[in-house]
């Protein structure tokens, strides 16, 4: 499982499951429940049904918002939701959905801030894309498609466009503004993944360390057979059992800890959370190990993760511990035998040269997809000369873009403004060390106490 899945541990149900196919022209969405088609073949990508846009997976309908007007369809496989409030402002937001699993099925779901948009005035239009999977690409040039099919279907262009997205979806925003650097004003990522295939590499350190701590021998093969699963599962259940209450077990969590961001507030509890969840009968951060793939994300040519040369730390001394020593002597290495993409191929590269202003949010107790996505896209930017042009947001949650309504709506209005006015929002020091591990760290951006965390200072 990869960004954007399994309802079971994710909290929003925007990041639960597709990319979408289809093919039609737009037309207006009627009043009345039209009654739901089932979904239809898609004409692009054989095998692959799309599902009808006029309504949910539960059957209910999808209708216009009062004061607005909507449109659906499919297009090239695509399916796609466009809805625009009778005073609009003349500006659209696109919205990328997250990582929805590797079924046939593809559907549109509506933006978290749609009602949001449409009190603002603005328009907005989301697309299935036409494939599942963890397909940035194709999520890229479905969701840039967006763009031309709003002035198709409603005969006006939008003067300025935005892009946002969740987990994957944040992928998606952060390849689509390089890759079409003349299309977007502005972008908001949140819980996104914006270091591209740092991401894997988290999920094999998480993996690796916790062996070795355990003194398990496990492997990576490049092609696993069909019994790796099984062998995996027996390894786990032997790894779990050497860590838990245990000093070893204690280790793997500093470890990750620094892996996923650095010491920060409500750690223990974001570890306990995240430990305590399940996927697919394995312990979460089991179930993600890139070996069950050889490395491929399900969609690259070879093994995208590479540890040769990362030092694991336990502790933010000058020097190593002995034990640290041993653990970086004894952690299996693997080498990367892909690359990320410098186009829409396989897992599509950010280079972290933004040309218009990224705000982004995230958790810090996010395991699934780590806070450090943030840094890595922050050392990024910095080293083009792009720091200017992007503001992080730290909010004290646990959970995977479990962000309140309050929280995201904020984020908007100051990209908007940022983008208006010119003058750049305030963010977190992210990359500062001493501030990350503060103990108000994530406070100023944090709307609500969530249960896990002690109520901010006043």
């Amino acid at each position: 499982m990869l960004p954007g899945g399994n309802a079971m541990i994710i909290r929003r149900a925007v990041l639960v499951a597709a990319l979408i196919a289809g093919i039609l022209t737009g037309s207006p969405a009627a009043a009345a429940d039209p009654g739901c088609s089932p979904p239809t073949p898609s004409t692009t990508r054989p095998g692959y049904l799309v599902a009808d846009p006029d309504c949910a997976l539960d059957g209910t309908p999808f209708t216009a918002l009062p004061g607005a007007r909507a449109h659906t369809g499919i297009r090239d496989g695509a399916a796609y939701r466009i809805e625009v409030p009778d005073r609009w402002n003349g500006q659209l937001v696109v919205y990328a959905h997250g990582y929805r699993g590797t079924g046939t099925t593809v559907y549109v779901s509506d933006p978290d801030l749609r009602a949001h948009y449409i009190a603002k005035g603005y328009a907005w239009a989301a697309s299935s894309y036409a494939t599942n999977g963890y397909d940035v690409g194709q999520g890229v040039r479905d969701t840039h498609a967006l763009i031309g099919i709003f002035q198709q279907v409603t005969g006006k262009r939008a003067r300025n466009v935005y892009i946002s997205g969740a987990s994957m979806g944040g992928h998606v925003t952060a390849v689509a503004v390089e890759e079409y650097p003349r299309s977007f004003t502005g972008a908001m990522p949140y819980c996104g993944v914006l270091g591209d295939t740092e991401l894997f590499d988290y999920f094999l350190d998480a993996n690796v360390t916790a062996a070795a701590l355990a003194d398990v021998d496990i492997e990576f093969p490049a092609q696993p057979d069909a019994g790796f699963p099984v062998r995996w599962a027996q390894q786990v259940g032997q790894i779990r059992t050497a860590l838990t209450g245990t000093d070893a077990g204690r280790t793997w969590s500093d470890v990750l800890e620094r892996r996923s961001g650095g010491e920060r507030p409500g750690f223990p509890a974001a570890f306990a959370y995240w430990n305590a969840a399940s996927q697919g009968g394995l312990p979460f951060l089991f179930s993600v190990y890139p070996g069950l793939t050889g490395g491929t994300a399900g969609i690259a040519p070879g093994n995208l993760t590479d540890n040769r040369r990362t030092l694991y730390r336990a502790t933010d001394g000058r020097r190593l511990t002995a034990a640290e020593w041993r653990l970086n002597a004894e952690v299996l290495r693997v080498r990367r035998t892909a690359y990320p993409d410098p186009g829409l191929a396989g897992v599509p590269r950010v280079d972290g040269r933004p040309p218009v202003p990224v705000l982004s949010l995230h958790g810090i107790g996010d395991l699934f997809v780590p806070f450090s996505m943030e840094q890595e896209y922050a050392r990024r930017a910095a080293a083009n000369g792009r720091a200017g042009l992007f503001v992080s947001r730290a909010v004290r949650d646990v959970t995977h873009c479990g962000f309140t309504s309050d929280e995201l709506k904020r984020g908007f209005d100051d990209l908007i403004t940022w983008t208006r006015t010119g003058r750049r929002p305030a963010g977190d020091a992210i990359l500062d060390r001493r501030t990350v591990a503060a103990p108000g760290f994530g406070c100023r951006f944090t709307s609500q106490t969530r249960p896990q965390w002690a109520p901010c200072p006043a």
